[in-house]
């Protein structure tokens, strides 16, 4: 598996409009300051999952709070209307749509990003205690490579292959993918190194989204091509079960979600789930949340 530097990852969804960095001073602009800054989440959507795991796994409910959304945006073109302020604040005449996740801050009342992956990267940096680090010194590398993996070759490649009239080579992409991760799952508890980190939140994101959104539109013999990695699938159906990721674990929206916004046909593989999510889900300790 390949090394690319994370700036190079695809825009799969529509582009960040803010990309602000917490910095370690006052010079910066935005500094770590307990409960002054506030997450906006869908669980649902499948960026907010993973900030909504990662945050849980770090312990910051009292630093930094949380506004969990509705699963389905409440206006036409994706946005939620409560977050329409805090856009319009932000950016002058602002026009486009008001999207999560977006982390804002409360001293000015204006959004600090909405890029998923820079929120984490600064939660972890900023934020944590130190006890768990999501991104451990030595393991950026690996992380971004895993990042790369499942926005190419296992999030677009399902989303090609689940196109009308299927794309076979798309499907070997992702075969593919899950054939490298299924080998270096096999034996090892996690993806880099002997801890959790945040290469395991954006594959289990990536697998609760191929299981429960990108399945339906796969024909039979597909899924059960992707359900043939009986390790990736453990790992996946273990990490369920662990409180930060089984209790954010809302499929009633993620199903509301994809409904509201697919336009795509449903296929065979619809009939064919993998894994049994809300069971083992079930079984995280304070499940349900919400």
């Amino acid at each position: 598996m390949s090394i690319t530097p994370l700036a190079a990852l695809p825009a799969v969804r529509t582009a960040p409009a803010f990309r602000g960095r917490i910095g370690r001073d006052a010079r910066s602009g935005h500094y770590a300051v307990p409960r002054r800054y506030r997450l906006h989440l869908s669980t649902a959507c499948p960026d907010g999952l993973r900030i909504a795991v990662g945050h849980t796994l770090l312990a910051l409910d009292d630093c930094c709070p949380v506004t969990f959304l509705p699963a389905v945006p409440d206006c036409p073109d994706g946005s939620h209307a409560v977050l329409r302020p805090l856009y319009e604040a932000s950016a002058h005449r602002y026009a486009g749509p008001a999207l999560a996740p977006v982390f804002s801050d409360g001293w000015s009342g204006r959004i600090v990003s909405t890029h998923s992956r820079d929120i984490l990267r600064d939660l972890d940096q900023h934020f944590g205690d130190g006890a768990a680090r999501l991104y451990p010194c030595g393991a950026e590398g690996g992380i971004e490579a895993v990042e790369r993996l499942c926005a190419e070759d296992i999030e677009q490649a399902a989303q090609r292959a689940g196109r009308e009239g299927g794309d076979p080579q798309a499907l070997a992409v992702l075969l593919a993918a899950l054939a490298e991760l299924e080998r270096r799952l096999t034996g090892a508890e996690f993806l880099v190194g002997d801890q959790l980190t945040a290469a395991d939140i954006e594959l289990w994101v990536a697998l609760v989204q191929l299981d429960t959104v990108h399945r339906n539109h796969l024909d039979a013999a597909a899924v059960h091509a992707v359900a043939g990695h009986p390790a990736l699938w453990a790992y996946a159906r273990r990490l369920a079960a662990h409180p930060a990721f089984g209790t954010h674990l809302d499929l009633d929206g993620i199903a509301r979600r994809h409904h509201g916004r697919c336009q795509g046909l449903e296929a065979a593989g619809a009939a064919v789930q993998i894994l049994d999510w809300a069971g083992h889900a079930a079984d995280a300790p304070g499940c349900p949340r919400r």
